[in-house]
């Protein structure tokens, strides 16, 4: 599926990318893609989480930065004119909650017209209440307009004369005058002989210092944005965006997303700002374009950092609680929470510029995440990272010419038991390593699987007959459905499963010729580098 990096939409997973098919690599199933659908649009560097295709076939964007809209502002009720007084009003009707296409009248508590005087002493001083519910009315007993019953006609019974009249005027005044508490006004002037007195009820004393556990979002929050830092990228010709990262050692060494900080990789500039407004230069260390992961190094870093706890990806369930923080749109120090809504997502998510897709069997979340969130982290309900932000699925086309994207909800965030084995080799040697098992993939076949492609080289370099896949026996043709007992329906979920272990590991592959499905034993290789 291929989504955006955050700042970039994600597109829908099972289908092939729309884009006419292209031999990868031969060397690695995961290399550079080719055509619309393998090179997902990649957004900004704060952006990459737009619509995601068929799995694995639909390119992503990251999304770019724009400022969010203000709130329209509430439209005020009309006011309510209230009946003429009467000595014996007559009952208002019961609204129709579900039959009547006209809404009851309310009080209009502030700006209702007096009634007109009577004479002094007269018994329907004071006036009725205005042709609207009565909450309390009704012998004093929360009787009224909203619970009439009706009689056999339908209309609403007539109420009785006398105290019940004078109990619904008291009632509407202390409404008109007081605008809530309906039922304390009342309570008061009844025993007061006057309508003027009126109670205040408090909710109790509100302690000095309010402080929040721990273990609430508030308190993992606090304990987690001074670790978390806003970046701002640069070009030389002034290209660049914003995004995120955060603290992941001592050494002053922050882990992103690639995409965030590509545009200032060569020669461009780079900063992070802590969530108490210190910003510090910063310094690429390394990058992997595959992995849309980055490590970053502060100058001058300060002393007393502290690194996020990192968790364990591999055992996020299904429903498990998420807090995402970033700057979205620019709005640093933004927390947001959701739910772990799915696992195992495959997504191709790409800048929408460079046509180099990245690749990841994604933690898909529906906290809210959108440009700028890009490199931040994802928590789990401890506070420990497990994941990093990167893509979005976005709404129709997901930004491609024709707008920026924004969360509706689906969000992808790379592993982070993946993020912190790519960090740890570009920290050694600022390079990637991808395991690999040294097939050409056709990203644009539409197959059940993915399929080792047929044309665009020779036989050996379509298959490395020296490498994984080759020793294996694989050929030209032959349809990969499963990988480490997951099932395979697309080239990029091949690439996005095979990137989820390391060079080295045996897994088993099955794979259909001829309609016949055979299971071997691969021994992952490796790339050193980007393509």
């Amino acid at each position: 599926m291929s989504t955006e990096n955050e700042g970039t939409a994600a597109p829908t997973p099972p289908a092939a990318p729309p884009a006419p098919p292209v031999a990868a690599p031969v060397d690695a199933a995961p290399s550079v893609p080719s055509g619309p659908a393998a090179s997902a649009p990649v957004e900004p560097v704060t952006q990459q989480l737009p619509p995601t295709p068929a799995p694995g076939a639909e390119p992503t964007q990251q999304l770019p930065q724009t400022p969010a809209a203000p709130p329209a502002a509430a439209q005020p009720p009309a006011p309510a004119q209230p009946a003429a007084p009467v000595q014996a009003p007559a009952p208002a009707p019961a609204p129709a909650y579900a039959e009547s296409p006209v809404p009851p009248v309310t009080p209009a508590y502030a700006e209702a017209p007096a009634p007109a005087p009577q004479a002094l002493g007269a018994e329907g001083w004071p006036p009725p209440p205005p042709a609207a519910p009565a909450y309390g009315a009704g012998d004093g007993h929360g009787g009224g307009a909203w619970g009439v019953p009706l009689a056999t006609d339908g209309a609403p019974q007539p109420k009785r004369k006398g105290k019940g009249g004078l109990i619904a005027g008291v009632l509407a005044a202390a409404l008109l005058a007081g605008g809530v508490g309906g039922g304390v006004g009342y309570w008061a002037a009844n025993r007061s002989g006057n309508v003027s007195g009126s109670t205040t009820v408090s909710a109790g004393n509100t302690p000095k210092d309010l402080k929040r556990d721990a273990g609430s979002v508030a308190g993992l929050a606090a304990g987690a944005l001074p670790s978390v830092v806003t970046i701002e990228a640069s070009a030389g010709d002034g290209e660049g965006g914003t995004g995120t990262g955060f603290v992941y050692d001592q050494q002053g060494h922050i882990l992103t997303n690639n995409h965030v900080v590509a545009s200032a990789a060569n020669g461009g500039k780079l900063s992070a700002t802590f969530s108490d407004g210190k910003k510090y230069e910063a310094e690429v260390v390394g990058r992997a374009q595959g992995y849309d992961v980055a490590v970053l190094k502060l100058k001058n870093p300060p002393s007393g950092l502290k690194p996020l706890p990192l968790g364990d990806s591999d055992k996020v369930a299904v429903g498990d609680s998420t807090i995402a923080i970033g700057a979205p749109f620019g709005l640093s120090n933004t927390v947001t929470t959701g739910i772990v809504s799915a696992k195992n997502r495959p997504v191709a998510s790409g800048d929408g510029s460079s046509g180099k897709n990245s690749y990841m069997s994604a933690l898909q979340t529906d906290a809210s995440i959108n440009p700028g969130n890009s490199g931040g982290p994802l928590l789990d309900s401890r506070g420990a990272v497990i994941g990093i932000n990167s893509a979005i699925q976005s709404a129709g086309n997901g930004g491609f010419g024709g707008g920026q994207a924004g969360s509706i909800g689906l969000g992808f965030a790379i592993p982070v038991n993946q993020a912190k084995n790519v960090a740890e080799s570009l920290i050694k040697t600022g390079k990637p390593v991808y395991p690999v098992i040294s097939v050409s993939v056709d990203l644009a076949a539409k197959s059940d699987g993915a399929k080792i492609s047929e044309t665009g080289a020779s036989a050996n370099e379509l298959v490395d007959p020296n490498g994984p896949a080759g020793k294996a026996g694989l050929k030209p043709g032959d349809i990969i459905t499963e990988l480490g007992g997951k099932p395979i329906d697309s080239g990029p979920t091949l690439i996005s499963e095979i990137w989820t272990y390391k060079p080295g590991d045996t897994v088993k592959l099955t794979y259909l010729r001829g309609g016949k499905p055979t299971t071997v034993d691969i021994t992952l290789g490796s790339r050193v580098g980007d393509k």
